[in-house]
C-alpha cells in the first residue's frame, strides 16, 4: 500500500508539472469558433463534392472528344486515300476543261483532231488551185491566253517559206480557200461516215474574184470532181462559166417577172 501511494504521489506531482506547463502554453491561446470552423468544414465538403462532379463531366467530356478525333483521324486517312485516288482524275477534268497552256478544252482537242484530216485534205487541193503555193494548216502556237485556242487557221506560203493568218488572203485566194475546205470536208465525212455519200455540191458565187488562172484551176476541180460521179452545181454570174459549163438553169429577167430556162448541150 505504501508503494502504491509513493506511485500516486509521483503521477500527482508530474501530472501537476504538465497542468503547469499546459497553462503557461495555453495563457495567450483563444478557444476557437467552433460552430464557424464546422460551417468552413461543410463548404469545402461542398465544393469537394462539385469539383468531383465537375471532374466526372470534363472525363466524359475527353472520352467523347478522344473519340471524335479517332473519327476525324479515320476520315482524314480515308480522305488522303479519296485524293490520291482522285487526283489524277482531278487533273484530267482540269486539262479537258480548258485549264492547260493552250487553252484547249478536250471538245476542241478533238475537233482539232478532225480539222487536221480536213486541212489535210482541204491542202491537196489548195495546191493545186494555188499551183503550189498554198497550204492550210492549223495555228500550234497559243497567241492571245484569254481565249480558247487549238482550231485557228493559217496558210503556209510556200513563195515566202513562213505562215500568216488565213484572213490576209485575197478576196479570190480566200474563196479558193474556202471552196478546199468544202471539198476537204466531204471527202473527210464520207471516209468516216460508213458508206454516205455526198454525191452533190453546189457553189455559190465567189469565182468574180478570181483571176482568169485561178478560175480555170477552180472549174478544173469542180470537173474533176463531176468526172468522180458527183453532182457540182455552181451560182454564179459569171460569164465565162457559161462558156465552160454544158448543162445550166438560166434566171432571165423580164416585164412580166423571171423566168427558169434549162441550157443542154
Amino acid at each position: 500500500a505504501e508503494a502504491q501511494v509513493n506511485r500516486f504521489d509521483l503521477d500527482l506531482a508530474a501530472a501537476g508539472d504538465r497542468r503547469e506547463r499546459a497553462a503557461i502554453a495555453a495563457r495567450d491561446l483563444v478557444a476557437p469558433d467552433l460552430a464557424a470552423l464546422r460551417q468552413a468544414q461543410a463548404d469545402a465538403a461542398g465544393a469537394l463534392e462539385a469539383l468531383v462532379r465537375q471532374q466526372a463531366d470534363l472525363h466524359r467530356s475527353r472520352e467523347n472528344l478522344l473519340q471524335c478525333q479517332q473519327r476525324l483521324d479515320a476520315l482524314a486517312s480515308k480522305g488522303a486515300d479519296i485524293e490520291r485516288s482522285y487526283a489524277v482524275l482531278g487533273r484530267l477534268a482540269e486539262v479537258a476543261n480548258g485549264n492547260n497552256p493552250r487553252r484547249m478544252t478536250f471538245q476542241r482537242f478533238v475537233l482539232a483532231t478532225l480539222l487536221d484530216e480536213v486541212l489535210e485534205a482541204a491542202s491537196l487541193r489548195l495546191m493545186r488551185m494555188s499551183r503550189n503555193r498554198y497550204e492550210l494548216q492549223r495555228v500550234r502556237q497559243q497567241g492571245d491566253q484569254r481565249t480558247a485556242g487549238g482550231l485557228d487557221l493559217e496558210v503556209f506560203d510556200h513563195d515566202t517559206g513562213m505562215a500568216r493568218p488565213a484572213n490576209t488572203l485575197s478576196g479570190g485566194e480566200g474563196f479558193l480557200a474556202s471552196l478546199s475546205l468544202a471539198l476537204g470536208l466531204a471527202d473527210v465525212v464520207q471516209s468516216r461516215a460508213g458508206g454516205i455519200q455526198l454525191d452533190t455540191l453546189f457553189v455559190d458565187e465567189g469565182f468574180g474574184t478570181l483571176d482568169p488562172e485561178s478560175l480555170d484551176f477552180a472549174i478544173r476541180t469542180l470537173i474533176d470532181l463531176q468526172h468522180a460521179g458527183r453532182l457540182v452545181g455552181i451560182i454564179s454570174h459569171v460569164a465565162e462559166l457559161r462558156e465552160r459549163i454544158d448543162v445550166r438553169l438560166e434566171i432571165r429577167a423580164g416585164a412580166g417577172g423571171s423566168r427558169a430556162e434549162l441550157q443542154l448541150p
